[in-house]
């Protein structure tokens, strides 16, 4: 049977690397994860105890394609509480995860051949979605002294559309309202549309994260349920639309997804009132990054940017290797720490890098630290 060329797309390292550390653990072995982009928290005990008692009562069934009423209020809500925004919830459109979000965005934005620029290193599945999609990804290569983030002089001025993350996957890093702005208005001088992936907001560690509509209502914002609310597997996200784009969306919406998950919408709108159990997670997550911040150079990893937020550290290991993949699965079958190698988020200069998560415990992260530092010990590095 044939084969759609549309569907000839890269796959996602980071699964293949869950698949070996999952292998090596049905074998014996006591793997410390640090390739995982996931809390180790479950939903909030609120969001679960709320479905269990909603299950009792509620077929669950469809809802509308746009999501909850309720839901989508209660997100509207939490734009006042962390941006003090007054945001119109019939703009808001609930998801099945950013995955379902992002697919929405670019159908509705983007015709086939559009070029659609992203960041590099950055999320890999921007790159996999558009060219399943008969999209153009454009990588903008970003620099160590911009914090791995892209800047206006370096946008092409042919491109569609541009998505951003802020923070970054898998950098940490953060745009703040001055680079926001300069970068939406490169875009809207051009035509481009400016698409904000803020999936990470919520898991900031000193500087508050600033949102996308602060700058511009004339944008798509892309978030989910998944990291700071802890519901990874929960599969429910959300979209803010310009207003003009609500019905534009819903059709889409009603077409491919006829709704996000019933059940996941119910445990995510109780977990909008979990905040105290949530906040809790965070503080695991900023005594973790200290860790990291301290013991990764100590380890020998000395050549990284400090994260601002989300639960990652990207490093150049390239006084180490210049192929991150063999590396990772190294450290994987000597020192049993799963690490994820750069080629995910950079394909060009990715072969010199390896993303550290530290969403796990405290004591995973401690124990995979002295792994580390023990594993380098013994590891030759490149000649110079």
């Amino acid at each position: 049977m044939k084969k759609s060329s549309r569907g000839v797309v890269d796959p996602f390292i980071v699964m293949d690397v869950m698949e070996a550390a999952r292998a090596a653990e049905a074998a014996g072995r006591h793997i410390i994860h640090m390739e995982v982009g996931q809390p180790s928290t479950p939903a909030p005990a609120k969001a679960r105890n709320t479905l269990a008692q909603t299950m009792d009562r509620d077929a669950l069934g469809y809802t509308v394609a746009l999501g909850l009423p309720a839901l989508r209020e209660g997100i509207a809500n939490l734009y006042k509480d962390w941006y003090n925004l007054d945001l119109d919830p019939a703009r808001v459109v609930v998801t099945p995860g950013s995955s379902g979000a992002f697919i929405l965005a670019f159908t509705a934005l983007f015709d086939a051949g559009d070029k659609v620029g992203l960041g590099e290193p950055g999320y890999p599945s921007y790159r996999q979605i558009l060219k399943a999609l008969n999209l153009t990804p454009v990588g903008i290569p970003t620099r160590p002294e911009h914090r791995l983030q892209p800047v206006p002089s370096e946008i092409p001025g042919d491109l569609a559309g541009l998505i951003t993350a802020s923070p970054a996957n898998p950098s940490g890093t953060m745009l703040d309202h001055a680079a926001l702005e300069a970068l939406i208005g490169t875009c809207h001088d051009q035509g481009t549309s400016f698409i904000a992936d803020e999936i990470y907001h919520g898991l900031q560690y000193e500087d508050r994260a600033v949102s996308a509509l602060e700058v511009s209502d004339d944008i798509y914002v892309i978030n989910s349920f998944s990291k700071y609310f802890s519901m990874t597997g929960w599969r429910v996200g959300w979209m803010v639309v310009p207003e003009d784009h609500i019905r534009l969306v819903e059709r889409l919406a009603q077409n491919m997804f006829i709704c996000p998950p019933h059940a996941s919408q119910i445990a995510a709108l109780a977990a909008l009132d979990a905040r105290d159990e949530l906040d809790a997670n965070l503080a695991t997550y900023a005594a973790n990054r200290q860790l990291m911040i301290e013991g990764l150079p100590k380890a020998g990893f000395d050549k990284f940017a400090p994260p601002d937020g989300a639960f990652y550290i990207y490093a150049d290991v390239s006084d180490l290797t210049n192929d991150s993949r063999a590396l990772a699965a190294e450290i994987l079958d000597k020192a049993g720490v799963a690490v994820t190698p750069g080629m995910d988020f950079d394909p060009v200069r990715g072969h010199q890098t390896l993303r550290f998560s530290y969403a796990r415990s405290t004591e995973d992260i401690q124990e995979g630290l002295a792994r580390l530092a023990a594993f380098l010990q013994t590891h030759p590095r490149k000649a110079r």
